[in-house]
């Protein structure tokens, strides 16, 4: 029975890495084969041996892997860098070449300004379809989130967020704006708003959305000749009085949008 325990454990634990991480569980498995061999008394062996090649790999071995699947890291630069760190520790910040010059092209057209990128999750390393959960989309190098921007009670632009994820910090409708959520909650797409529950923490509640810092990174965004969609929800896109035709509804399926914006190449 213990034996049993044992093997479903790890057969859990397999399969939480490789959904978060997706190189987590084949290291998992070859920690495990190593700790077997290496015939040392070591407290936390196991632990130990997972967490030096999970490392290696992650900042080494997988970077110099993903061009042969079409995909790098997001390039950082003084003005593009994760929301959080995780994000790269996880793995989920691939994403195809155009995709960099995408942001790289919205970098330049905010020369200038005091606004800065700020990604979420992009996407896993390798194979196309595999899925970045929870994502339904981010499995081919195309897409990848980017936060909102945020201002002070006195109108000045921020780099920080509401959120340590990015993601959960809502904008909801005002009373006279349509308000999509609720639509889709009354029909059953309880999934809609479950951002709320991977804040990890609410932060800087002083801080209010910035229409105009947002509106301005946006449409930056869409002067790229590269984008194919972008996602935001419909009371924010109304509020800001966006109109390009490559900003687009997600649908009830997704979650919703107003916490962050969805890129995506052709």
């Amino acid at each position: 029975m213990k034996i049993l325990l044992k093997i479903i454990i790890r057969f859990i634990l397999f399969c939480f890495l490789t959904a978060v991480t997706q190189i987590g569980g084949i290291v998992y498995l070859l920690s495990l084969i190593i700790s077997k061999k290496w015939n040392k008394n070591l407290k936390f062996k196991t632990l130990i041996i997972f967490t030096s090649f999970y490392l290696f790999s992650t900042l080494l071995i997988v970077p110099l892997i993903a061009p042969i699947f079409g995909r790098e890291k997001v390039k950082h630069s003084e003005n593009i860098n994760p929301t959080n760190y995780i994000t790269v520790l996880l793995n989920r910040n691939y994403v195809r070449p155009k995709l960099n010059e995408l942001l790289s092209q919205t970098e330049k057209e905010l020369n200038g300004t005091n606004i800065e990128i700020h990604y979420l999750d992009a996407n896993f390393p390798f194979i196309n379809k595999f899925p970045l959960l929870p994502h339904l989309s981010h499995n081919d190098g195309k897409k990848i989130d980017i936060s909102l921007i945020y201002e002070t009670e006195n109108r000045i632009i921020t780099d920080k967020q509401k959120s340590v994820s990015g993601y959960g910090a809502f904008e909801n409708p005002k009373p006279n704006e349509y308000n999509q959520i609720e639509n889709c909650l009354k029909n059953g797409y309880f999934q809609y708003d479950y951002p709320k529950y991977v804040t990890f923490g609410k932060i800087n509640k002083d801080l209010v959305f910035s229409e105009k810092g947002t509106k301005k990174l946006i449409q930056s965004i869409l002067k790229s000749r590269r984008l194919g969609k972008l996602f935001i929800e419909p009371h924010l896109k109304s509020r800001m009085n966006l109109k390009d035709n490559r900003i687009r509804y997600h649908g009830c399926r997704a979650v919703r949008h107003d916490d962050h914006i969805h890129v995506q190449l052709k």
